[in-house]
Protein backbone atom coordinates (compact mmCIF):
# COMPACT_ATOMS: atom_id res chain seq x y z
CA UNK A 1 0.00 0.00 0.00
CA UNK A 2 2.83 2.37 0.84
CA UNK A 3 4.47 1.63 -2.49
CA UNK A 4 1.22 2.44 -4.33
CA UNK A 5 0.81 5.78 -2.50
CA UNK A 6 4.40 6.65 -3.25
CA UNK A 7 3.82 5.99 -6.95
CA UNK A 8 0.73 8.24 -6.94
CA UNK A 9 2.69 11.02 -5.24
CA UNK A 10 5.42 10.75 -7.86
CA UNK A 11 2.87 10.96 -10.67
CA UNK A 12 1.36 14.01 -9.01
CA UNK A 13 4.73 15.71 -9.13
CA UNK A 14 5.44 14.83 -12.75
CA UNK A 15 2.09 15.38 -14.45
CA UNK A 16 1.89 19.18 -14.00
CA UNK A 17 5.27 19.50 -15.67
CA UNK A 18 4.31 17.54 -18.78
CA UNK A 19 2.59 20.42 -20.64
CA UNK A 20 5.55 22.69 -19.92
CA UNK A 21 7.94 20.18 -21.42
CA UNK A 22 5.80 19.94 -24.50
CA UNK A 23 5.62 23.74 -24.70
CA UNK A 24 9.35 24.23 -24.31
CA UNK A 25 9.54 21.14 -26.29
CA UNK A 26 11.73 21.06 -28.87
CA UNK A 27 8.73 20.32 -31.09
CA UNK A 28 7.83 23.50 -32.97
CA UNK A 29 5.03 23.93 -35.42
CA UNK A 30 6.33 24.29 -38.94
CA UNK A 31 5.79 23.56 -42.60
CA UNK A 32 8.35 22.11 -45.01
CA UNK A 33 8.04 22.81 -48.72
CA UNK A 34 10.16 22.51 -51.83
CA UNK A 35 10.63 24.99 -54.65
CA UNK A 36 11.93 24.44 -58.16
CA UNK A 37 12.83 26.86 -60.93
CA UNK A 38 14.15 26.70 -64.47
CA UNK A 39 15.70 29.57 -66.40
CA UNK A 40 15.91 29.37 -70.20
CA UNK A 41 19.13 30.84 -71.56
CA UNK A 42 20.30 31.46 -75.12
CA UNK A 43 23.77 29.90 -75.60
CA UNK A 44 26.60 32.27 -76.49
CA UNK A 45 29.35 29.72 -77.14
CA UNK A 46 29.71 26.19 -78.48
CA UNK A 47 32.41 23.57 -77.96
CA UNK A 48 33.06 21.18 -80.85
CA UNK A 49 35.09 17.99 -80.45
CA UNK A 50 36.33 16.85 -83.87
CA UNK A 51 38.29 13.81 -84.97
CA UNK A 52 40.67 13.01 -87.85
CA UNK A 53 41.69 9.45 -88.71
CA UNK A 54 44.27 8.24 -91.24
CA UNK A 55 45.37 4.72 -92.23
CA UNK A 56 48.40 3.40 -94.15
CA UNK A 57 50.77 0.46 -94.11
CA UNK A 58 53.78 2.75 -93.80
CA UNK A 59 54.29 4.44 -90.43
CA UNK A 60 55.85 7.57 -91.89
CA UNK A 61 53.07 7.88 -94.45
CA UNK A 62 50.22 7.56 -91.97
CA UNK A 63 51.80 10.31 -89.86
CA UNK A 64 52.32 12.53 -92.90
CA UNK A 65 48.71 12.07 -93.99
CA UNK A 66 47.41 12.88 -90.53
CA UNK A 67 49.58 15.99 -90.22
CA UNK A 68 48.48 17.21 -93.63
CA UNK A 69 44.80 16.73 -92.86
CA UNK A 70 45.12 18.39 -89.44
CA UNK A 71 46.78 21.43 -91.05
CA UNK A 72 43.80 21.77 -93.37
CA UNK A 73 41.36 21.44 -90.48
CA UNK A 74 43.21 23.98 -88.33
CA UNK A 75 43.32 26.39 -91.27
CA UNK A 76 39.56 26.08 -91.66
CA UNK A 77 39.06 26.71 -87.95
CA UNK A 78 41.31 29.77 -88.05
CA UNK A 79 39.53 31.11 -91.15
CA UNK A 80 36.27 31.03 -89.17
CA UNK A 81 37.77 33.53 -86.74
CA UNK A 82 38.55 31.15 -83.86
CA UNK A 83 41.48 32.36 -81.75
CA UNK A 84 44.47 30.07 -81.19
CA UNK A 85 43.79 29.93 -77.44
CA UNK A 86 40.41 28.35 -78.21
CA UNK A 87 41.90 25.42 -80.16
CA UNK A 88 43.61 22.47 -78.50
CA UNK A 89 44.60 18.93 -79.41
CA UNK A 90 42.80 16.73 -76.92
CA UNK A 91 43.78 13.21 -78.00
CA UNK A 92 46.38 11.57 -80.23
CA UNK A 93 46.75 7.86 -80.81
CA UNK A 94 49.01 5.96 -83.21
CA UNK A 95 48.93 2.17 -83.30
CA UNK A 96 49.20 -0.85 -85.60
CA UNK A 97 46.13 -2.92 -86.41
CA UNK A 98 46.19 -6.68 -86.94
CA UNK A 99 43.90 -9.25 -88.46
CA UNK A 100 43.41 -12.07 -85.96
CA UNK A 101 40.60 -13.85 -87.78
CA UNK A 102 42.88 -16.64 -89.07
CA UNK A 103 45.29 -18.93 -87.31
CA UNK A 104 48.03 -16.29 -87.46
CA UNK A 105 48.04 -12.66 -86.38
CA UNK A 106 48.63 -10.59 -89.53
CA UNK A 107 49.63 -6.94 -89.64
CA UNK A 108 47.11 -4.82 -91.60
CA UNK A 109 48.07 -1.16 -91.28
CA UNK A 110 48.88 1.73 -88.97
CA UNK A 111 46.08 3.98 -87.71
CA UNK A 112 46.50 7.49 -86.31
CA UNK A 113 43.60 9.27 -84.64
CA UNK A 114 43.74 12.91 -83.58
CA UNK A 115 41.04 14.83 -81.71
CA UNK A 116 40.85 18.62 -81.60
CA UNK A 117 38.56 20.64 -79.32
CA UNK A 118 37.35 24.03 -80.52
CA UNK A 119 35.58 26.71 -78.48
CA UNK A 120 33.51 28.91 -80.78
CA UNK A 121 32.49 32.14 -79.06
CA UNK A 122 30.25 33.34 -81.87
CA UNK A 123 27.35 30.91 -82.20
CA UNK A 124 26.22 32.52 -85.45
CA UNK A 125 29.32 31.01 -87.13
CA UNK A 126 28.52 27.47 -86.03
CA UNK A 127 27.14 26.13 -89.31
CA UNK A 128 29.89 27.80 -91.37
CA UNK A 129 32.61 26.33 -89.15
CA UNK A 130 31.06 22.87 -89.16
CA UNK A 131 30.87 22.82 -92.95
CA UNK A 132 34.46 24.09 -93.27
CA UNK A 133 36.01 21.46 -91.01
CA UNK A 134 34.10 18.64 -92.69
CA UNK A 135 35.39 19.83 -96.06
CA UNK A 136 38.85 20.20 -94.54
CA UNK A 137 39.10 16.53 -93.58
CA UNK A 138 37.24 15.96 -90.29
CA UNK A 139 35.72 12.47 -90.31
CA UNK A 140 34.29 12.33 -86.80
CA UNK A 141 32.16 14.74 -84.79
CA UNK A 142 32.54 13.41 -81.26
CA UNK A 143 30.43 16.08 -79.65
CA UNK A 144 28.92 19.55 -79.89
CA UNK A 145 28.06 21.30 -76.65
CA UNK A 146 26.21 24.63 -76.54
CA UNK A 147 26.98 26.66 -73.40
CA UNK A 148 26.62 30.03 -71.73
CA UNK A 149 29.57 32.06 -70.49
CA UNK A 150 27.40 33.47 -67.67
CA UNK A 151 26.38 30.21 -66.04
CA UNK A 152 26.98 31.48 -62.48
CA UNK A 153 24.66 34.44 -63.07
CA UNK A 154 21.81 32.24 -64.27
CA UNK A 155 22.34 29.68 -61.52
CA UNK A 156 21.92 32.43 -58.93
CA UNK A 157 18.81 33.66 -60.73
CA UNK A 158 17.28 30.18 -60.79
CA UNK A 159 18.05 29.69 -57.08
CA UNK A 160 16.29 32.94 -56.13
CA UNK A 161 13.24 31.93 -58.17
CA UNK A 162 13.18 28.51 -56.50
CA UNK A 163 13.20 30.11 -53.04
CA UNK A 164 10.37 32.45 -54.01
CA UNK A 165 8.41 29.47 -55.32
CA UNK A 166 8.91 27.64 -52.01
CA UNK A 167 7.71 30.67 -50.01
CA UNK A 168 4.62 31.08 -52.18
CA UNK A 169 3.79 27.39 -51.79
CA UNK A 170 4.17 27.56 -48.01
CA UNK A 171 1.91 30.62 -47.76
CA UNK A 172 -0.74 29.02 -49.97
CA UNK A 173 -0.77 25.75 -47.99
CA UNK A 174 -0.83 27.48 -44.61
CA UNK A 175 -3.61 29.86 -45.68
CA UNK A 176 -5.95 26.94 -46.42
CA UNK A 177 -5.61 25.91 -42.76
CA UNK A 178 -5.91 29.43 -41.41
CA UNK A 179 -2.24 29.62 -40.48
CA UNK A 180 0.46 32.21 -41.09
CA UNK A 181 3.98 31.48 -42.22
CA UNK A 182 6.80 32.81 -40.06
CA UNK A 183 10.55 32.93 -40.49
CA UNK A 184 12.45 30.19 -42.28
CA UNK A 185 13.94 27.62 -39.95
CA UNK A 186 16.09 25.60 -42.35
CA UNK A 187 17.08 26.01 -45.99
CA UNK A 188 18.53 23.17 -48.02
CA UNK A 189 19.60 23.31 -51.66
CA UNK A 190 18.74 20.31 -53.77
CA UNK A 191 20.01 19.10 -57.10
CA UNK A 192 20.31 21.74 -59.76
CA UNK A 193 22.71 22.55 -62.54
CA UNK A 194 22.25 23.07 -66.25
CA UNK A 195 21.32 20.92 -69.18
CA UNK A 196 22.70 21.01 -72.70
CA UNK A 197 23.31 17.90 -74.75
CA UNK A 198 23.97 17.89 -78.47
CA UNK A 199 25.30 14.37 -78.97
CA UNK A 200 28.44 12.32 -78.63
CA UNK A 201 29.44 9.45 -80.82
CA UNK A 202 32.19 7.68 -82.75
CA UNK A 203 30.22 7.68 -85.95
CA UNK A 204 31.56 8.70 -89.32
CA UNK A 205 30.41 11.97 -90.84
CA UNK A 206 27.73 14.46 -89.90
CA UNK A 207 25.14 12.83 -87.66
CA UNK A 208 21.68 13.86 -86.47
CA UNK A 209 21.22 16.38 -83.68
CA UNK A 210 19.61 16.13 -80.26
CA UNK A 211 16.23 17.75 -80.79
CA UNK A 212 15.95 19.25 -77.30
CA UNK A 213 19.01 21.42 -77.83
CA UNK A 214 19.37 22.06 -81.53
CA UNK A 215 16.58 21.92 -84.04
CA UNK A 216 16.88 21.34 -87.77
CA UNK A 217 14.98 23.59 -90.11
CA UNK A 218 11.99 22.01 -91.92
CA UNK A 219 13.18 19.55 -94.51
CA UNK A 220 16.56 18.99 -92.82
CA UNK A 221 17.68 15.63 -91.62
CA UNK A 222 20.61 13.57 -90.49
CA UNK A 223 23.52 13.82 -92.86
CA UNK A 224 22.21 16.96 -94.56
CA UNK A 225 23.45 20.49 -94.31
CA UNK A 226 20.96 23.26 -93.71
CA UNK A 227 20.18 26.31 -91.57
CA UNK A 228 20.51 25.56 -87.87
CA UNK A 229 19.12 27.39 -84.84
CA UNK A 230 20.51 26.73 -81.35
CA UNK A 231 17.81 26.01 -78.81
CA UNK A 232 17.85 27.26 -75.24
CA UNK A 233 19.80 25.93 -72.29
CA UNK A 234 17.94 24.98 -69.11
CA UNK A 235 19.53 26.21 -65.86
CA UNK A 236 17.73 24.60 -62.92
CA UNK A 237 17.64 25.02 -59.15
CA UNK A 238 15.82 23.27 -56.32
CA UNK A 239 15.45 24.15 -52.61
CA UNK A 240 13.68 22.73 -49.56
CA UNK A 241 12.71 25.19 -46.81
CA UNK A 242 11.10 24.69 -43.41
CA UNK A 243 9.12 27.72 -42.17
CA UNK A 244 7.74 28.32 -38.66
CA UNK A 245 3.97 28.58 -38.34
CA UNK A 246 2.88 31.55 -36.23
Amino acid sequence: MKKFLAALSLCGLLLPQAPALAHDGAVQRGITVSGDAEVKVAPDEVILTLGVETRHKQLAEVRRMNDQRMKAVLAAIGAAGVAGRDIRTDYLNLQPEYDSSGSRRTFVEYVQRTTVVVTLRDVSKFETLLTSVLQGGVEYIHGVDFRTSELRKYRDEARVLAMKAAKEKAVALADVLGQKVGKPRTIQEGQGGWFSSYAGWWGRGYQGMAQNVVQSAPGGGAGQEGPLAPGSLSVRASVTITFDLE
